[in-house]
This record gives structure tokens, C-alpha cells and sequence, in this order.
């Protein structure tokens, strides 16, 4: 139960507050301000007297023993009561009060008992409110003390403080109160206002959401309300019915309670709608006003120029005559308004005879089409007044010239006049407050929306942490003033800061972009309390953590010096002892020692920190500071708002937050100590089990009136720390521009090996310095060059993770094999490269600061060189670590040395194992403790191999050799293995010499593409016995592997690279480029780029283990989102991409690209030719469509009234009558079709128009599927007869369905819209339904209507019915629809992880021609004959019929144009190679199936256009399985709602009731999103199908079991 207390300032009940203040913890209450002091438990139950109130307080909260610890104490409380009610307050003359109060407490601490108990609350309260007592107090030592004791407490103090009478003799309560009196501005003394009598009102339209202009005006009129103990009326002026929307009713409402301001009376001016109406038509008859229908540009101009209208002398039938008109709505009506005549040679245009009724055919939301004409607010509002006993109506000073006319209105009908006092309305810089302005920022998405933080709303700021008091203070200050001013805002920020800044709680952040460890050794890890507010207890304490770790912001490091004491905020001073920066003078980390004896915190550097330790981590916390909106800080009329808009007025930074913000709750107001005040706009969220993420908590700053930024950091040098944190790190990317020499030909493969490393390790660096592009260009081909020298000599193409290649094994020698090094990090050089590698990783992959990765490799860079001087080799990733070479010896046979290796093989095993379970945890996405363990134990095994072994796991080496036989191997010499040896044979593994073999590699790669399948096939949660399947296949492939080499299968070095079967297969196609003898390098654009250049690199160079593990790299050509894991994000990049929308300026409107647009056309070339055959015709009718005629047909445009754009104004000068943008034609055409429809000779109408069409109200656009405007064809047909209408609207769905399923390859289902998702007018509507299994959600295809004859009615298209002379019959109508949503359709139905797959019926091009082997060393006149051959193969597929093209761009690689080919989703890519060219054959790849077919030349028509046909038909058979796997029966909800939480569409038992359908959609409503941006839904029906999959049983229930079914219903969620 939540109680309200409110509290009459003028005479605060202090007894009842501080009985409040104690019972606050145990009981919900509110306190605010107000006229009365009222306790409000329930509608029915209120409070007024303070006795009782404190009675009640303390009654619900029993526990706290305020009423007393039994039924004696009890009595004594009601006593003390009485004595305070009755002997102290308001009483002179206390002398003998006291005497018996200091009797009472001579031997007591409290009056009743030994606790506090309502007796004291009351007896201090009359006391401390009784200007007598501080004179009496030192005569009545034992109440003094008494009294003293008690006002020192917390609750007594902060009641005291805050809410002591003014009238009370001066104390420091009262100085404050006097300072705060300086703050206030000047209220007038409204003329004749009598205390309790007076009347104000507050007037909004319901347009819009209150903003602070508004909010200025509600305190005004409650501040007079409450001072004279008046009546505020709070009135909603619904004058205008078009303006008018019950939505906003209801947030004024909120906005006004969320002020603390409570109207005495809610009233509407539509209430006195009859009465205004019968006193114009009094002014009318008493000739005070006139009928006009002047057009309103010469009425506008007349009134300039000050002449008459010629109506104004029209008799008063005459007026009447046409008041009637208006009344009624006629389309003559509709051309009046009602004058009032007063003086049209007036200075004052406002008395140039206004208008005080104008004719509007839009329903009213209150009183429906009750009325045609409604009052304007100037006229409304003085009658209003008037008769609602407003005696002071309060205006902005803008309204100056009307008041002349409310004067005359209430004067011309005899009506009490109220006084009209003005005021200066708010003018804010650096602000709009139009509604209009601020409803167009939300509709162009420049704020989230109307409680944006910027935006001047009572909502926004109040969210960015204005507190309604500080808001009250502000209004107070400006009073009643009506000097119109323009204010800067620190002005009302200031105001609030009072408010906030005595009881915000103090915590700590640290920006967690430069975050420096400082360790205190001789620190223990404790937890203290301490306070949140160092200048008010009564906020509460806080937890601080203390320990030997503790980090502090990278700013404030950076102005430290060795031996400095540092005083630690909380804890006390530190000594710096010593501070470790990088090379780029960073500081890395700090240690310091205690020195909490030293107390000196005079000169000391204050700063902020945060313990690190687990038991207490940092919240993640992101801050968010907000600028002004608008640039300028006053705009002129001239002025166009949108021309200063500030793009950048939102700024996040991440930062690491005291454990304590987690408890935050949203509003809560809080200062982060040396940074600001912020406000809780989005709590802490730990880890969801859902998501498996944890929500930062989000914190908006809050101005405090200040023009500086308050140091957040460096205190004692700020310019300081920014200079350093400004410097640019260059040496880690100089050293990474330094390449290797070139390697001389005779170079052992070993060499090269390491070189291509190096080389590898440099390009990465270069690209992670950002360096220069053409220098990452050098670095590439250089490392290209050395991987085909490594090729040429081994025969092998290099992988990342291989061994390294060794000359021929020799017999051993007789020197003893140095000691293996130590696998301690701190002396093994090697195994320090290796953490530092492994952490660089592990930065990038985090996408840590530049700063801190570039002094991580620089450190990286630092170890090897020292790996390279200790052991005189370049460091190898993957190679077992090596010392320098001993002196040649008599080496110990290599049997005889100990060999731990077997054990390293079965780790190395279980690693691999361990590492499978954890990809399937993964990939079945199981919970996360699971993965968690899982990974853990991998973590743990890897970390028992290293110490076994020496040397990190890497995936695909060979069996692991101990370090000791490492060592002996790397240390004998070349020279002494050259013989062979029983030993050194055994040491070779047989794996390498069979491995290697053609049929190896082959099953090798077989079982890899067989992994990708079973790993795809549970990513997209195929069905159990086709994972098995795909499992046993790859098992048996696994088996047949080690039968041939005699080893266990093992992923290769780049097995965790991401690309799977994809990247196999575009690794093969790739080869293609080098059938002239050489290669492009990768594929890349040569000069200009070389982005593919850089994913080959990726690829190859920098994916293996130990050289930038990882996912493999990918350029910003291809799509970097996954359709299976992404769906929305990887439809965004498909689309644009693939270069078939751009996005536009305009929310919700795009541009359709030339790729896109060529599928509409293939549309509408098949459907035009279609139609016409059925006898329709072509016509264009305007976009534009009068209101009027939009809404004739009710039903129709209420469905979609949300969606209309309207046209308002032309240049500058409003329209008389707002136009509408068509949302679709019906009313646009159909007043045509009346004219045109006389006799049955007439019939039948068949028209189709191609046009666009605009539909405004949406929050999420998606191109395509969801855009303000699109292209479509919308057809309307009129017939004599309802089956010649009836089959057409069959005939139309069938050519629909072909579109689908004959030239865009999608199935679809043909059914019935139920009754709710009809056509809104229509008699029924037809559908073709399509389904994306990606998102589990079906899409309308096209619709196909039969309207009935309600459009003709409406429209009176009828004609003579032969059969019945001299009868008006009604035309029967159908309309019929389909956009360029199907566009979407395709994309999202067939498009894969590469990029788009068009369906050859439609695609722009269905054949791509690209020349591949054309190389440097490629013979001049051999290019020119592959390039006519090119041009041959182009000319002869024209001829066959095929949309083809020859890319021969020269500045593209032929990798480059098949992934961009790929992308763009031409059907067949036919590759042209010179090898090609001198076989009489070309290569085709199929982008369905990524087939490669060897095409002879003469055959490549016939072939291609058999190609065709089969990609087509593949496509149509594998959309319409997944739709027979996804669309299925259910006969139970439960069975329903598994079905759709499994991503299907599903047929189930339906009564067709609209009720019933509602409770379905709500009833599977999900709780989260479906996908971003899209809206959370529930299931809603698709259609009745026309061949449903199960025949409905006789008496069938519903599936809600409440009504028979009547056919079985498609339903599932949808676009």
C-alpha cells in the first residue's frame, strides 16, 4: 500500500513529517507539496488532522514502537497528544506548559518510556514551530535538554531544516531560507484576488507532449492556487478535431502528475460545445457576426488591406441560411467560416474580424460526427472562462493583441469578465520548442524520442535529471516577470544543482580506456564502510574495498612522480615508490606503500580509485553526456532550424564503475567524484541467462549551471596528462615497415620458412599501425614472393602451424645433447615471445586501445630480439624452442635419452578432444556454465601440456617430441645427419611420407568439408537423424583416413579460421587464375588497392597458431555477418553490398539501385504482359487525393489513417485544406469511375496503374520489406456482376503465385485472409504467402481483393441494369496489389553467407564472363586472343537469348571480380583461361551449388541455357522443401506455440473470430525481440489456405477450445 502525504507550505505540519521521516523505511510514502495537508491512504480514507495522521503513521509500522510498547504507554501518547494540540500550539503564554513539561522530563530522556514515541515527535514539533520558545528555553533547563538532544538527531534535523515556519525568530534554518528568498522573482498581487475564491486554469491542446514552456505555465497557475488556497482547472482545449488525439491526453496527464501538480478540476471545451454553439448563433442574429465565404488567400489578403469582405453585409437570413449550410458539412458548408464583426480598420489585426467558427468534416474523438463546425480557441476560450468561474486567466505576453478580442467576446455576450495577467514565456538558447520542430526531429530519428534527454520536454529533462523541485525553484526565480528574454540553460541547471547537490551520494569511475595497475603490497583486502555524502550523514553509508591492487585513471598516473604522496580518496596518502612506463611514455603500472599516519592533505594530489579485486569488480559503466541539439544559440525567423543541427550532440565513454553503482535504480541521482552528477538511466543487469551478457549500468550526465568541465583527471597537471595522451606511438609501426632482404634462391627451406614468418609478423604489424597503403601493398607481395620460393624448392604451399622443413635426417653425432631449457617463463626466452604473442592476441581480438597494443608488440618485438641474440635463430611459431649451438661432441645414441613423448601424445590427443567438445558447446549454443567448464578443463590440459612438452599447443602439428629430443635435434648440424640411420628413420613419422600422397590429401579434404556440414547442420538445428547422418558419414570418412596414413585425422593450423566449405571452394576457384602460369597475387585490386590482397594474406600468412591465431580476416568486399547467427545485420550488408539500395536522407526511403531495380522490371514485364491479355489497361492517376474523397469510405481510411502524409503548406503559406499523399488509389480513382460509369455498356472497367505509394507511421523500416514509400502495381476493375468480379480475383492470385514461383523460384501458399486481416472496405481478400526460414517468419506476397459493392456505394459508380429499365444498380470492384517487397523475398529466401543468389528469371545478368591467367609474363598477343575469345563467347550467348557481360576491368584480379560477381549474385560465372583457350573449352561455376562444369566451346549455348534452367528449378525445389520442413499441423496451443518457438508456420483449427485471433496474438507474444529492430509479436493468422494439409473433422474445436472450427487457418509470425 502506498501512502501520500501532502504538506501545506505555508504552515507545514511538523509533527506529522517527522513522523513520516521515521516510518519512510518501513512504509511506502510519498511526500509533496500542496494546500492542504492531507494524508490520502485510499479514495475512500484521508486524513487532514496531524494527530491523526501521526496515529496512523505510526500504526502501520508497528515495529518501530512510535505509539508505545503497551496499552499504559499507549495512554500517555494520546496524552502528550493532546497536551501538544491543546497547551502549546498556536497558544500565548507558555510559561505554566513548560513548567509541567520540565516536571515530566527531570528524570527522563524521553516522555514515555525509554524509547522515542509520537510524544516527542508532537511536544518538539509545537515547540519547534512556537516563536515563544527560543526566549524561554534557558528558563526550563530539563526541556532544553530535552529539546536540544532530540533536535540533534538526523530526522529532527533534516524536518527542522527544511520545513521550520518562516514566521519562527531567526535561527540558521531561517538564514537559509532568507538566502533562498533571494532567488525568488516578483508574483504579482493578482487584482482582486480574495483568499480562497481565486480561479486559475491551465489550457493544453492535446497535440503534444508537454515541454518546459508548458510546464512553466502549470507552476505559475499552481503557485497562485496555492498561495490564495484557490482552484487551478486543468482544461484540455480540443477545438480542433484534426489536432486533437487522445494518446496525448493521456501523457499530459502523466507529464502534469510527474510535476507534482494536482488539478481540482479536469474539464474539456468540447463540454460546453452546445452552449458556444447557441451564443454564436445569438451573435449571429444581434448582427455581431457574419457568415463568410470568401476564399481564404483574398480573405488573408482583404484583412491586410483592411477591406471589407463582401458577406459582412449580408441580412441575418441570408447568414443563418448559410450557418445551416456549414452545420451540415456541404460541400458549400465546407467554403464558410463565421466572422465576427468588429473593426476592420483596426490597428490590431486580431480585431479584424476573426474567425469564431469554421466548418471541418473530421470527427471529433469526443463527440464522434456529432458537430461539422467547431469554435476557435479565441473564441472558445473567453465563453470558457466565463462560465468555468476563471477569475484570472494567466497568458504569455505573445497573446497581448488578442486581448482586445476576448474582451469583445465577453462583452458582446453579456458574460462575467475574468482578468487576464500576463507573463514573459520561457525562451531557452540553443532551443526549439514547436511542436512541430520537435515532432520532426523524433520522426528523422535525431533523438530516440519524446523523453529524449535533449529535447526540452517535461519527459527529456526530467530524464537527464532535473528534479521537479529544482524545476520549481527555477520558475519561482523568474515569478511572474514579463520581460521576454532569451536564457541560456546553465541557468536552470544551476537551480537544480541545490537540489541535488546535499543528497546525491558520492561514488568513483574510472575511464576505462586508460586504467593503470598501482600495486600496495603491505595492503590487505578488507571491506569499510564510509560515507556516501561527506557533509550529510543521513544519506547512508557505502562499502569500499581496500587491497594490494588498486587502479586509478591513466591521466592522473601520468602527473605522479617517484617518492610523491598521493592522497588516495578514502584511504589516505600513498608514496609512490616506483612507476614503469612503455616506450611510448605510457605509464603500465605503479607501486606504491602506505602512509595513512601522514594526515597532511593540504598539498597533496587528490585522486580517485578503484580496488582491484574479485571479490568486489568494477561495474561496467557507460557515461553519456549530451549537447545542445541546435548550434545557434538564437534563431530568427529567417532562419531554417535544420541548418544548425548538431550531428554530434551524444557522447559515450566506457568506464570501469565502483562495485556499489550496481545497487543503482533508475532515476537515481548520484555524483561521480571529480567528474560531475549523472542520473541511473539504465540499471546494472548482472548476466542474463538469456543472452549470457550482463548490461552495463548507463548514466546520463547532468549540467550543474557550470560553463568549465570539471576535472575528471590529472589533478595536478591536466594539460599535462593530455599532452601525453596526445602523443603519436610511430616506433612499433617503424619497426613493423622494416622488411626482411630478399631471399637469394639458394636459400634452405628452413630459411625461407622463417623469412616468409617474419614477413608475416611485419605485415600484421604494418596493418595494425594503419600504416600507409601502399606500403602494406610492398609488404604483401614481398611475403608472396617468399611463399611461392618456399613452394618452388619444397613443393609444398606454406601453412601457418606446419613444421618447419629440415635437410635429410643424419646419423647422430657423439655430442651430448645440450639441456633442455626451462620451462619457467621468467628464464625461457622462447616461452616469454610466446605469452607476449598470446597476449597481443588477445588485445587485438578485444579491440583494446591502439595504445596499449602497440606497447604490447613493441615489447613482442623487444623478446624476440633477445630470443634471437640467446639462441642466434629467428623465432618460429609452432617450432620447439632452441639454444645456441655447444661445441661439437660425442653425442649419446639418441635412444638413450629419457623421452617423455608417448605421455605428450596423449595430451596433445586429449587437447584436441577437449577442444572438439568445446566447438559443439558452442555451436549448440549450451548454456553457459557448461561452456564455461568445457573451456576451462580445455585451459587446463593445454596448461599440463606446455609443462610436459615446453612449448604451447598448437593445433595440426605433428606428434610432440619431449624438449629434450627437440633440443638434440635442433642442435646436431646439417653435416652429421646426411647419412642414414635406423634411428633417424624411426624418428620420421610415416604420417609425413603418406600424408602427402594425392589420395591423402584428397579423403584429407573430404573429411574436412564433411566437419563443415555437421557443424552448419547444427548451427541451423536441422533435425536429429540428419545431423546423425552427416555424423556417421564423417566418421567413416575419419576411419578411412588413418586406414591410408595410419594417424588419426587432425584439423590443419587454420582450422578455427571461419570459412569452412566456402573458403575450400573459393580457394579451388582461385586456382583458375593461374592457368596461364602465374597468379594475381591473391587477388586484389593492382595500383589503386590491394583489399583482396590483404584477405589472401589474412588467409594464408596470418592464420595460423602462434603467427595471429585466430578467426580468419576478411576484407570489407565480402559480408561480415552470418545469415544463421545474424539475420538483420547480414540482410543490411546483402543489400547494400551487393549494390541494390543506397540509403537515403529521409527516414524510411531508399534508393533503388540499377541491380534491384532490373528485378522489378522483370516483374512487371512478365505481369503487364499477363494483364493484358486478361483485357486491363494501363492509366496514371495523381498521388495527391483531397480529404474528402480519402475519407468517404470510413472503414477503409481508419486502417490506415496512421499511415497518411499529409501536404500542409505551400512555400510558406498554409493550405486551406490539407492534401494527402496516396496510400493507395482507391479513393483517387473511384469519384473518375462514377463519372465514367453510366450503363452496362460501361462495364467492365479495367485498370492498372504502376506507381509509387506512401505510408508514413512505421518505428522500424527495413528496406523492402518495411519503407515509408515503395513501387507497386495497384489494379482496379469494376464488373456488372459479382461472379465475373469474383473470378478475376482468382485469376489475378494465380499470376501472383507464378511471379513467386515461375520467376523468382519461391513457393507460396494460396489461401483467404481471416476477417481481421482483410482488406479494411473489402468483402474478402485473396493472398499468396511466402516464408523465410532464416527468421521463422512468413511475408505477404501479394493480395488480390474483392471490394463488394461497398466502393460504389460509397463513390456512387452505378448503372442502368439492362434487365430491370430505369433501376440503379451498383458495380461490384476488385483492387489487386504487389510491390517491390518481393524483392526482399528473394534476397531473404535464397541469399547465403556470400552474398546474394538470383533466380536466372530475374536477374540482371545471368552470365558473367571473366578473363583469368592474365599476368605480366603473359604473352602480348596471347592476352589479345584471350580477350577476342572473351568477346566471342559474349556474342554468341546475346544471340542465344542470355543476359551476359565480360568484366575485363584491368585494375581487378580475377579473385577479386568472382567474389564480387558472387556477391552480386549473377547465376553462372564462365572463367576464360589460356589453358581454356588452347583446350577449346571454358569453366562455368553455378553460384546455387558452387559446381564447376568443363564447357567445350562449341557447346556453351546449349549448355549455359540448360544451366540456366536447372539453377532455376534448384532453387524453386529447394525453397519448397524448406517450406514442407516448416509448415505443419498442430491441433494443441501447446503443441501450436513448440511449433512456432521452433521458427514454422503452422495450420491449426480456427473459428475466425476476430476476439479469438486477438487472443492467439497475444498469447504467443514473445517477450524479446525477434531480431533487432523488429517488433515483438505474436503469432497472427497468414490465411485460410485454399488446399489446407488436413481436412477438418466434424465438430472440431478451435484451437482455444472455445468455438467450432471452421477451417483450418495458417498462422505463424510475420513480417
Amino acid at each position: 500500500m502506498a501512502l501520500n502525504l501532502t504538506i501545506n507550505t505555508s504552515n507545514p505540519p511538523l509533527g506529522a513529517l517527522l513522523a513520516a521521516e521515521h516510518v519512510k523505511g518501513s512504509v511506502k510514502l510519498s511526500v509533496e507539496e500542496g494546500k492542504d495537508t492531507r494524508l490520502h491512504v485510499s479514495d475512500s480514507v484521508q486524513f487532514s488532522d496531524v494527530n491523526s495522521i501521526t496515529r496512523y503513521l505510526a500504526r502501520v509500522a508497528p515495529t518501530l514502537g512510535l505509539y508505545g510498547a503497551n496499552m499504559m504507554e499507549q495512554t500517555e501518547v494520546d496524552h502528550w497528544l493532546e497536551f501538544s494540540a491543546r497547551r502549546l500550539c498556536g497558544q500565548t503564554g507558555l510559561t505554566v506548559a513548560l513548567g509541567e513539561l520540565g516536571k515530566a522530563l527531570s528524570l527522563r530522556t524521553f516522555l514515555v518510556g525509554r524509547v522515542l514515541t509520537l510524544a516527542d515527535l508532537s511536544v518538539w514539533a509545537a515547540l519547534k514551530g512556537h516563536g515563544e520558545w527560543p526566549d524561554q528555553a534557558k528558563s526550563f533547563s530539563h526541556v532544553n535538554r530535552w529539546f536540544s538532544f532530540l533536535g540533534s538527531q538526523l530526522p529532527f534535523t533534516a524536518v527542522g531544516n527544511k520545513w521550520t515556519n518562516s514566521k519562527a525568530p531567526p535561527c540558521k534554518s531561517n538564514v537559509s531560507s532568507e538566502e533562498k528568498k533571494q532567488d525568488l522573482g516578483k508574483f504579482v498581487d493578482l487584482p482582486g484576488a480574495e483568499m480562497g475564491k481565486v480561479v486559475v486554469r491551465f489550457p493544453p491542446e492535446a497535440s503534444g507532449y508537454l515541454h518546459i514552456g508548458h510546464a512553466k505555465a502549470a507552476l505559475l497557475n499552481q503557485h497562485y492556487q496555492v498561495t490564495f488556497k484557490g482552484k487551478l482547472i486543468m482544461r484540455f482545449d480540443d477545438t480542433n478535431p484534426e489536432k486533437e488525439k487522445e494518446d496525448f491526453e493521456k501523457v499530459i496527464l502523466e507529464d502534469v502528475a510527474m510535476l507534482q501538480i494536482h488539478p481540482d478540476q479536469f474539464t474539456y471545451t468540447s463540454d460546453h460545445f452546445p452552449t458556444i454553439q447557441r451564443m454564436a448563433e445569438q451573435l449571429l442574429t444581434e448582427g455581431k457576426a457574419y457568415i463568410d465565404n470568401t476564399p481564404p488567400d483574398q480573405m488573408k489578403l482583404e484583412r491586410e488591406q483592411r477591406v471589407e469582405s463582401k458577406c459582412r453585409s449580408n441580412t441575418v437570413d441570408q447568414n443563418m441560411k448559410m450557418w445551416s449550410e456549414m452545420k451540415a458539412g456541404s460541400e458549400f458548408g465546407q467554403t464558410c467560416c463565421m466572422r465576427a464583426k468588429i473593426d476592420m480598420g483596426s490597428n490590431n489585426g486580431c480585431l479584424r474580424d476573426p474567425t469564431l467558427y469554421r466548418c471541418k468534416n473530421a470527427p471529433h474523438p469526443r463527440t464522434g460526427s456529432t458537430y461539422r463546425v467547431y469554435p476557435t480557441y479565441d473564441f472558445a476560450c473567453p465563453i470558457v472562462d466565463s462560465m468555468e468561474g476563471v477569475t484570472h486567466a494567466l497568458r504569455t505576453t505573445e497573446y497581448h493583441d488578442r486581448d482586445e478580442q476576448f474582451y469583445w467576446v465577453i462583452d458582446a455576450l453579456g458574460l462575467r469578465k475574468p482578468y487576464i495577467w500576463e507573463y514573459a514565456r520561457l525562451n531557452l538558447n540553443n532551443t526549439v520548442l514547436s511542436k512541430r520542430k520537435l515532432t520532426w526531429f523524433v520522426d528523422q530519428g535525431y533523438v530516440d524520442g519524446w523523453d529524449d534527454p535533449r529535447f526540452p520536454t517535461v519527459r527529456g529533462v526530467l530524464r537527464r535529471g532535473m528534479t521537479v523541485e529544482g524545476l520549481k525553484q527555477f520558475i519561482a526565480a523568474q515569478g511572474g516577470s514579463r520581460s521576454v528574454v532569451n536564457m541560456e540553460w546553465d541557468k536552470i541547471w544551476a537551480f537544480n544543482k541545490k537540489v541535488i547537490d546535499p543528497v546525491a551520494p558520492r561514488y568513483t569511475a574510472l575511464s576505462s580506456s586508460y586504467v593503470v595497475p598501482v600495486s600496495v603490497p603491505e595492503a590487505l583486502e578488507e571491506m569499510k564502510e564510509a560515507a556516501k555524502h561527506p557533509k550529510n550523514a543521513e544519506v547512508g553509508m557505502k562499502e569500499i574495498w581496500f587491497g594490494p591492487r588498486a587502479l586509478v585513471d591513466g591521466a592522473d598516473a601520468e602527473t605522479f612522480s617517484e617518492g610523491e604522496v598521493v592522497t588516495f580518496i578514502n584511504w589516505g596518502n600513498l608514496i609512490i615508490t616506483k612507476i614503469n612506463k612503455g616506450a611510448d611514455g605510457k605509464v603500465l603500472s605503479m607501486d606504491a606503500r602506505l602512509n595513512l599516519e601522514n594526515k597532511d592533505y593540504k598539498k597533496t594530489t587528490k585522486i580517485t580509485w578503484l580496488a582491484d579485486t574479485p571479490r568486489a569488480p568494477p561495474v561496467p559503466t557507460i557515461c553519456i553526456t549530451y549537447q545542445h541539439l541546435i548550434s545557434k544559440a538564437v534563431l530568427s525567423k529567417d532562419d531554417d532550424f535544420k541548418s544548425y543541427i548538431n550531428k554530434d550532440s551524444k557522447v559515450e565513454e566506457r568506464m570501469l564503475g565502483d562495485p556499489c553503482l550496481k545497487n543503482l535504480k533508475k532515476g537515481d541521482i548520484i555524483q561521480l567524484q571529480r567528474r560531475g552528477f549523472y542520473i541511473c538511466d539504465q540499471p546494472y543487469e548482472p548476466i542474463s541467462p538469456n543472452s549470457c551478457k550482463e548490461s552495463p549500468c548507463v548514466l546520463l550526465y547532468v549540467p550543474d549551471g557550470h560553463t568549465k568541465e570539471m576535472p575528471t583527471a590529472g589533478s595536478k597537471d591536466k594539460n599535462k596528462s593530455q599532452a601525453s595522451s596526445n602523443t603519436t606511438v610511430t616506433s612499433a609501426k617503424a619497426k613493423a615497415t622494416s622488411t626482411p632482404p630478399s631471399i637469394p634462391p639458394s636459400t634452405p627451406a628452413g630459411d625461407v620458412f622463417s623469412a616468409i614468418v617474419a614477413q608475416g609478423e611485419a605485415v600484421r604489424q604494418l596493418k595494425a599501425a594503419k600504416a600507409p597503403k601502399d606500403e602494406v601493398d610492398k609488404a604483401v607481395q614481398q611475403l608472396l614472393a617468399l611463399k611461392t620460393q618456399f613452394k618452388q624448392q619444397t613443393g609444398l604451399d606454406y601453412k601457418p602451424g606446419m613444421t618447419p622443413p629440415t635437410a635429410a635426417p643424419t646419423p647422430p653425432t657423439s655430442a651430448p645433447a645440450p639441456p633442455a631449457p626451462s620451462s619457467d617463463s621468467t628464464s625461457c626466452p622462447y616461452t616469454r615471445v610466446a605469452e607476449q604473442g598470446e597476449l597481443v592476441r588477445k588485445l587485438k581480438a578485444e579491440k583494446a586501445p591502439k595504445d596499449q597494443v602497440d606497447a604490447a608488440v613493441k615489447q613482442l618485438l623487444a623478446l624476440k630480439a633477445e630470443y634471437k641474440k640467446a639462441t642466434g635463430q629467428e623465432f618460429k611459431p609452432g617450432a620447439a624452442p632452441v639454444q645456441k649451438a655447444a661445441p661439437v661432441q660425442k653425442a649419446a645414441p639418441v635412444q638413450n635419452n629419457p623421452t617423455p613423448a608417448p605421455a605428450a601424445a596423449d595430451l596433445y590427443k586429449q587437447v584436441t578432444q577437449q577442444g572438439e567438445v568445446v566447438r559443439k558447446l558452442k555451436a549448440d549454443k549450451a548454456p553457459k556454465d557448461q561452456v564455461d567448464a568445457a573451456v576451462k578443463q580445455l585451459l587446463a590440459l593445454k596448461a599440463e601440456y606446455k609443462q610436459q612438452t615446453g612449448q604451447d599447443y598448437k593445433p595440426g602439428l605433428q606428434t610432440p617430441a619431449s624438449p629434450t629430443q627437440a633440443q638434440s635435434q635442433s642442435a646436431s648440424s646439417p653435416q652429421a645427419q646426411s647419412a642414414s640411420s635406423p634411428q633417424a628413420q624411426s624418428a620420421s613419422s610415416p604420417q609425413a611420407q603418406s600424408a602427402s600422397s594425392p589420395q591423402a590429401q584428397e579423403l584429407f579434404s573430404q573429411v574436412s568439408q564433411q566437419g563443415e556440414l555437421v557443424r552448419k547442420l547444427k548451427s541451423e538445428k536441422a533435425p536429429k537423424e540428419q545431423v546423425d547422418e552427416a555424423v556417421n558419414t564423417l566418421l567413416t570418412l575419419k576411419n578411412k583416413y588413418k586406414t591410408l596414413t595410419g594417424e588419426d585425422y587432425k584439423p590443419v593450423a587454420a582450422a578455427g579460421a571461419s570459412g569452412g566449405e566456402d573458403k575450400n571452394r573459393k580457394e579451388r576457384e582461385n586456382k583458375s587464375e593461374k592457368q596461364g602460369g602465374g597468379g594475381a597475387g591473391g587477388g586484389g585490386k593492382k595500383g589503386k588497392g590491394d583489399k583482396a590482397g590483404q584477405g589472401k594474406e589474412a588467409s594464408g600468412g596470418a592464420g595460423g597458431p602462434g603467427d595471429g591465431q585466430g578467426p580468419k580476416k576478411q576484407t570489407r568486399l565480402g559480408l561480415e555477418a552470418r545469415k544463421e547467427e545474424n539475420l538483420s545485420d547480414w540482410y543490411s550488408q546483402v543489400i547494400t553490398k551487393s549494390e541494390m539500395i543506397e540509403y537515403y536522407d529521409v527516414s524510411g526511403c531508399y534508393v533503388l539501385r540499377p541491380w534491384s531495380y532490373a528485378i522489378w522490371e522483370a516483374i512487371k514485364e512478365f505481369f503487364d504482359r499477363e494483364i493484358k491479355k486478361l483485357g486491363v489497361e494501363n492509366c496514371y492517376f495523381p498521388m495527391f487525393v483531397s480529404q474528402a474523397a480519402l475519407e468517404k469510405e470510413k472503414s477503409h481510411i481508419e486502417d490506415f489513417a496512421p499511415e497518411v502524409a499529409w501536404v500542409t503548406r505551400s512555400g510558406k503559406t498554409e493550405l486551406a485544406e490539407p492534401i494527402a499523399v496516396r496510400p493507395t488509389s482507391e479513393t483517387a480513382m473511384y469519384p473518375a469511375y462514377a463519372k465514367w460509369v453510366q450503363s452496362h455498356r460501361d462495364l467492365p472497367i479495367k485498370l492498372n496503374q504502376w506507381c509509387n505509394v506512401v505510408r508514413w507511421e512505421f518505428k522500424h523500416p527495413q528496406p523492402f520489406l518495411r519503407t515509408r514509400e515503395f513501387l507497386w502495381q495497384e489494379g482496379h476493375t469494376a464488373f456488372a456482376t459479382k461472379e465475373e468480379a469474383a473470378e478475376e480475383v482468382l485469376l489475378i492470385l494465380d499470376l501472383y503465385a507464378r511471379i513467386y514461383e515461375e520467376m523468382m523460384a519461391i513457393p507460396v501458399v494460396k489461401g483467404r485472409k481471416t476477417e481481421k486481416e482483410k482488406f479494411a472496405g473489402g468483402d474478402y481478400t485473396t493472398t499468396v504467402e511466402a516464408f523465410v526460414s532464416a527468421s521463422g517468419r512468413a511475408i505477404q506476397g501479394a493480395t488480390s481483393h474483392h471490394l463488394g459493392q461497398n466502393f460504389s456505394r460509397m463513390f456512387e459508380i452505378t448503372f442502368e441494369d439492362p434487365k430491370k429499365p430505369g433501376e440503379k444498380q451498383l458495380a461490384f470492384q476488385n483492387s489487386w496489389g504487389i510491390t517491390t517487397r518481393t524483392i526482399g523475398v528473394l534476397t531473404m529466401v535464397h541469399g547465403d553467407n556470400m552474398g546474394l543468389v538470383l533466380p536466372p528469371k530475374v536477374a540482371c545478368l545471368q552470365v558473367v564472363i571473366i578473363p583469368c591467367g592474365i599476368t605480366a609474363s603473359l604473352a602480348e598477343e596471347m592476352k589479345e586472343a584471350l580477350l577476342a575469345q572473351c568477346s566471342k563467347y559474349l556474342t554468341r550467348l546475346l544471340d542465344a537469348g542470355i543476359r551476359v557481360k565480360t568484366d575485363l576491368r584491368d585494375n581487378y584480379s580475377p579473385g577479386w571480380k568472382f567474389n564480387h560477381w558472387e556477391l552480386k549474385g549473377v547465376p553462372i560465372r564462365l572463367e576464360v583461361g589460356p589453358k581454356d583457350m588452347q583446350q577449346n573449352q571454358c569453366v562455368a561455376v553455378r553460384r546455387d551449388t558452387g559446381e564447376k562444369l568443363t564447357v567445350p566451346e562449341a557447346e556453351v549455348e546449349k549448355r549455359l541455357v540448360a544451366v540456366l534452367e536447372d539453377i532455376q528449378n534448384n532453387l524453386f525445389r529447394k525453397a519448397s522443401d524448406d517450406l514442407k520442413k516448416h509448415m505443419v499441423v498442430a491441433d494443441t496451443m501447446e503443441q501450436f506455440q513448440a511449433d512456432l518457438e521452433q521458427g514454422r508456420i503452422v495450420q491449426i483449427p480456427f473459428c475466425g473470430g476476430i476476439a479469438c485471433e486477438d487472443w492467439i496474438k497475444k498469447t504467443t507474444t514473445k517477450d524479446q525481440d525477434l531480431e533487432p529492430g523488429a517488433p515483438s509479436m505474436g503469432a497472427k493468422s497468414l490465411c485460410i489456405p485454399f488446399n489446407p494439409l488436413k481436412t477438418l473433422q466434424p465438430g472440431q474445436m478451435c484451437i482455444s477450445g472455445k468455438e467450432p472450427a471452421q477451417y483450418y487457418t495458417l498462422f505463424g509470425r510475420s513480417y
